[in-house]
This record gives C-alpha cells, sequence and structure tokens, in this order.
C-alpha cells in the first residue's frame, strides 16, 4: 500500500508561490534532502498549474541536475486536471472524481510526492488522504501573497521530525494525529 507525502516550501507567514525567496536559504542540506524525497517516490502526484511549470523546466534542467533531473523527468507523474486533454512527460490525468482516484492509486504499491499543488494538498487534506506533510519553513515574512492552506482547511497533525539547517530552514514533518 501506497502512501501520500507532500513537500511544501513556506516562508514564515506561510506563503508559497514563487519560491524565488527560498534561493538564499536553499544549500546542499536541503538539496540532499530533497534528493532523498524524490529517491523514496515511485511517482508524482501534481496539480495541473505545477505539472506545466514543472513539464517547462525540467527537461531543460536535467543537464545541470543529473541524477535528480533524470528522475523528474522520467518517472511517472499523475495529474489533477480538469482542463487538460493531452498528458505528456511521462504523465496520466486522473480520472473521475481525484479523490477517488488518489484512494485508489494509496491502494497500489509505491509512494506519491507532491511538490507544490497547494490547491490539490488542500483538496486531499480535506479528504483525509494525505499521509505525511514534509514542511520547509524559510526564515523570510513575505507579508503578502498565496497562503500554502486555503481558508477553512483544518487537520490537527503530530509532529514526527523536526531539524534546522545551517541557512535557518526549519524542515518539519508532520503526520495527521
Amino acid at each position: 500500500m501506497g502512501k501520500v507525502v507532500a513537500v511544501e516550501y513556506v516562508t514564515l507567514d506561510g506563503v508559497f508561490e514563487e519560491p524565488s525567496w527560498s534561493g538564499p536559504y536553499f544549500n546542499e542540506e536541503l538539496s540532499g534532502w530533497q534528493a532523498e524525497n524524490l529517491r523514496e517516490a515511485d511517482a508524482l502526484l501534481l496539480g495541473r498549474r505545477t505539472y506545466e511549470g514543472f513539464k517547462a523546466a525540467w527537461p531543460q534542467m536535467e543537464a545541470q541536475t543529473g541524477d535528480f533531473g533524470v528522475k523528474m523527468n522520467t518517472m511517472p507523474k499523475h495529474v489533477a486536471t480538469t482542463t487538460l486533454t493531452e498528458p505528456s512527460w511521462n504523465a496520466v490525468f486522473l480520472a473521475g472524481e481525484v479523490a477517488d482516484a488518489v484512494a485508489k492509486l494509496k491502494t497500489e504499491p509505491g509512494n506519491l510526492l507532491i511538490n507544490g499543488s497547494a490547491t490539490l494538498v488542500n483538496y486531499l487534506t480535506r479528504h483525509n488522504l494525505i499521509d505525511e506533510y514534509r514542511i520547509m519553513i524559510f526564515p523570510v515574512v513575505q507579508g503578502e501573497g498565496r497562503r500554502l492552506w486555503e481558508p477553512g482547511t483544518k487537520i490537527a497533525l503530530t509532529l514526527t521530525g523536526a531539524w534546522k539547517t545551517t541557512t535557518g530552514v526549519e524542515v518539519v514533518t508532520y503526520v495527521p494525529a
């Protein structure tokens, strides 16, 4: 039975979009941690916007990112979309109700990794389908921007791990309580 793991970048005030603010704090520690997240994943689970952004960027980044880029480009991707019709980049579009499709995927072997995709993360949280949240909290306050958690999203979590990088990024892992 597989599990769904959400890995997210957020500022101290919860902003996740356009994470150019992460650059000054990203180092070898986070790079290694992100590589381990990808290594243990069997497929990506993405929302449409993240899928389109990744699909546009990663094929051009493979040479500079080595094995990480190769895995990003070759691993299967399951995409939640109601607007796209032609999957590419090793993707399949989830058919029917997204919650049902993800629940079915979880009955199969293999771990699904979500990066970004906040709308999908909130939706799956409301349907109790995320098994683990791995959140990097960057020591910066944006003051504005799209927050990871949508208004009305509620979940009780249990902290299962925490560590801090030398650049001050808090990396926390939670599971639903």
